[in-house]
C-alpha cells in the first residue's frame, strides 16, 4: 500500500511541474496545439513522417508555432521566408544548438555539430581554415577523391555485372576521402580496423534515427534507468574515439611542427600553441569529437545520397541517357571528372541537385536554439528555446519547384537549359553557402575554384559537391 502511495504522489508531483513548465516559460512563444502533461505533443506527431506532422500543423497555426516534445518546448519554422528571416537575417541570434541529451554523454560539449559558445566558434573557425589550408575546394583534394572514385569503379567491376548491393562500397568510398583529411592515408575496403571502424558508425546512425533514441533525447531519465539500444551507441562511441586515440599518439609521435601533413597535425600543432590559455579549447578531447564530427557529417549523408542517387538513375533511363550523352561530350573517356567541368555540365549539375531535393535526406536540419530571448515575428522567444527548421517544407514547395513529388531535373533548368540557382536548395541547412558565393562573385557569375578562398562556408563542404560528382562517372557501363 506505502509503495502505492508513493508512486502516486510521485507522478502528481510529475503531473504538476509538468502543467508548470508549460504555463509559466517566460516570453511569448508562438501558438501551437495544446500539450499533454510530461509527454507534450508527442502523441499528437507521427514520429515516421514527422515532417508531413509538421507540415499539417502549419496549415492550422502559420509558418511559426509551438511544439512540446516532452516537458521542453521548440519553435518550429516551416517556410522558405521564415527560415532566411530567422537563420539568415537574424542568423547570430539562432546560431545556438539544440539539447541533445544523447550527444552530450558522447562528446561533452566538444566538437562542431554539438557544442555552443566559445568551443563552437573556436573549433569552427579553426576547422575551416584548417580544411582549406589542406586542400578541401582545391585540386589536392580532388585528386584524393579521383583516386578513391577509381577504387570504387574497381571494386564495383569486380562484380562482373551480377546484382550487388553496392551499400557497404558506397559508405567506403566517402569514409576513405574523409580518412585521408585526416589521417593522411587511406584503407583498403577489406582492411578489419577500418572496416570495424565504419561499421561503428553505420550502425549508430541506425540506431540513433530510431524511435528509442527520439524517446532518450525527450526524456533524458531514460538514458540512465532502463536498458536498451542508446548503450550500444555509447559501446560503439567509445570504440570509435579510441581507434581515432590511437591515430593521435601515432601522430604525436612522428609530428613535425613545421610540416603539418593532415587535420590531426594541424591541431597538435595549434594545441601546443594554446597549451597555456586558460579557455581550453583546443584538447584531446576536442579533437576526438571533432574528428567524429567529421566523420559524422561527411560520410552516412554522402553514401546514402549515393544510394539513391543510383537508384533514381535506374527508374529514370531517359535522365541517365542525357547525363551520359553530356558526359561523352565534355569529359569523353580518357579522363575522370574534375569540379571545373561542373560549368560546362548544366544537365548534370541539374540532376545531381534535383536528387538530393526529392530525396529529402534530412527533413528537419540538426535543431538550433536562441542564445539569448529575441523578439521574432511578435513573439519573445526566450534564451535555449529549441528551433526546429522543416528543410522538406522548402525542398517541396510546389511554388518553387512544380510537382514537388515528381523527379524533374527541370527544376534546376531556365527555358534555354541552363542550370537555375535556387534558394529554395536547402538538402542539409539554410542557403549560407549561397549567400556566400552570390557575395563573393556576384548572383549571375559561375564559381571556381580560386573564388574559394573568400567563401569559408563554401569551401568547407564543397568536397561533398564533388563528391557527388565525382564518385560514380556515369560512362562506367551499367548492366
Amino acid at each position: 500500500m506505502g509503495l502505492v502511495v508513493v508512486l502516486v504522489l510521485g507522478l502528481s508531483c510529475l503531473l504538476l511541474l509538468s502543467l508548470w513548465k508549460q504555463s509559466s516559460g517566460k516570453g511569448k512563444l508562438p501558438p501551437g496545439p495544446t500539450p499533454l502533461p510530461i509527454l507534450g505533443n508527442i502523441l499528437q506527431l507521427d514520429i515516421k513522417d514527422i515532417s508531413k506532422s509538421l507540415s499539417n500543423l502549419s496549415k492550422v497555426y502559420g509558418p511559426v508555432y509551438t511544439v512540446y516534445l516532452g516537458l521542453e518546448p521548440a519553435v518550429v519554422l516551416h517556410g522558405y521566408e521564415v527560415m532566411k528571416e530567422a537563420l539568415i537575417a537574424a542568423g547570430e541570434e539562432f546560431s545556438g544548438r539544440g539539447h541533445f541529451p544523447m550527444a552530450e554523454r558522447v562528446n561533452k560539449g566538444h566538437g562542431i555539430i554539438f557544442s555552443n559558445g566559445k568551443i563552437w566558434k573556436e573549433t569552427r573557425r579553426f576547422s575551416l581554415m584548417t580544411l582549406r589550408n589542406l586542400g578541401v575546394g582545391k585540386r589536392s583534394i580532388e585528386e584524393h577523391i579521383q583516386e578513391e572514385a577509381r577504387c570504387l569503379v574497381e571494386e564495383l567491376r569486380r562484380t562482373n555485372a551480377s546484382p550487388c548491393d553496392p551499400t557497404f562500397l558506397l559508405s567506403c568510398a566517402p569514409c576513405n576521402v574523409i580518412c585521408s583529411i585526416i589521417f593522411r592515408n587511406r584503407f583498403d575496403y577489406t582492411d578489419p580496423n577500418f572496416l570495424t571502424f565504419l561499421g561503428k558508425f553505420n550502425e549508430n546512425f541506425r540506431i540513433l534515427n530510431s524511435l528509442w533514441i527520439q524517446a532518450c533525447n525527450n526524456f533524458p531519465a531514460l538514458i540512465d534507468y532502463l536498458p536498451g539500444s542508446h548503450n550500444k551507441v555509447f559501446k560503439n562511441f567509445a570504440y570509435v574515439k579510441s581507434y581515432i586515440l590511437e591515430k593521435v599518439k601515432e601522430h604525436q609521435a612522428s609530428l613535425d611542427v613545421n610540416d603539418p601533413r593532415d587535420f590531426i597535425d594541424c591541431f597538435l600543432i595549434k594545441m601546443e600553441q594554446e597549451k597555456h590559455n586558460h579557455q581550453m579549447v583546443f584538447t584531446l578531447e576536442n579533437l576526438i569529437a571533432t574528428a567524429v564530427d567529421l566523420f559524422r557529417a561527411g560520410t552516412e549523408t554522402t553514401s546514402t545520397t549515393l544510394r539513391y542517387g543510383l537508384l533514381l538513375l535506374l527508374k529514370h533511363p531517359d535522365v541517365t541517357a542525357k547525363v551520359q550523352k553530356e558526359i561523352d561530350s565534355v569529359i569523353e573517356r580518357h579522363r575522370s571528372p574534375c569540379m571545373q567541368d561542373r560549368i560546362h555540365m548544366p544537365y548534370t549539375d541539374a540532376v545531381v541537385h534535383e536528387i538530393q531535393r526529392y530525396i529529402d535526406l534530412v527533413p528537419i536540419s540538426v535543431p538550433h536554439a536562441v542564445t539569448r530571448d529575441i523578439k521574432f515575428r511578435n513573439y519573445l522567444i526566450p534564451k535555449g528555446t529549441t528551433v526546429l527548421t522543416s528543410l522538406t517544407s522548402v525542398l517541396r514547395d510546389d511554388q518553387e519547384f512544380p510537382n514537388p513529388e515528381v523527379f524533374d531535373p527541370g527544376h534546376f533548368l531556365d527555358e534555354s537549359g541552363n542550370f537555375k540557382k535556387s534558394d529554395c536548395f536547402m538538402p542539409f541547412s539554410t542557403d549560407k553557402i549561397q549567400k556566400e558565393m552570390d557575395h563573393v562573385i556576384g548572383r549571375h557569375q559561375s564559381s571556381f575554384l580560386q573564388d574559394r578562398t573568400h567563401m569559408p562556408y563554401m569551401d568547407a563542404v564543397v568536397h561533398e559537391i564533388q563528391r557527388y560528382m565525382t564518385w560514380l562517372p556515369p560512362t562506367c557501363p551499367m548492366q
